[in-house]
């Protein structure tokens, strides 16, 4: 089992910029790939980016993409979401996650297990 927590989503004005962060715990970090994603209430959780083990290799939604990046640190077993250009839209709770598969399934939610418990991200306009 992997603990995930994550921290610095606030209320930004639109134009800014966050970088939120997660945290992991437990079983090695570097077993897994991780992927944020991100939920409005009454809605399906969305795909917003995933970055490999090695952190070489990184997928970013088209709906983010120019604007969000993701990194990871393994020795602090972290990894990060920049977010540039905020826009309203972008309002969610944004959670990290652990992927069953380097290799596949990892662009939808059902691609991973261990989840952290959300920060929030308003942006207002």
């Amino acid at each position: 089992q992997v603990q995930l927590v994550e921290s610095g989503g606030r209320l930004v004005q639109a134009g800014g910029s966050l970088r939120l962060s997660c945290a992991a715990s437990g079983r090695p970090f570097t077993n897994y790939r991780m992927g944020w994603f991100r939920q409005a209430p009454g809605k399906e959780r969305e795909f917003v980016a995933t970055i490999s083990v090695n952190g070489y290799s990184t997928f970013i939604a088209d709906s983010v993409e120019g604007r969000f990046t993701i990194s990871r640190d393994n020795a602090k077993s972290t990894v990060y979401l920049q977010m540039n250009k905020l826009k309203p839209e972008d309002t969610d709770a944004y959670y990290c996650a652990t992927a069953f598969s380097e290799y596949s399934g990892y662009l939808r939610s059902s691609g991973y297990d261990n989840w952290g418990q959300g920060t929030q991200v308003t942006v207002s306009s």
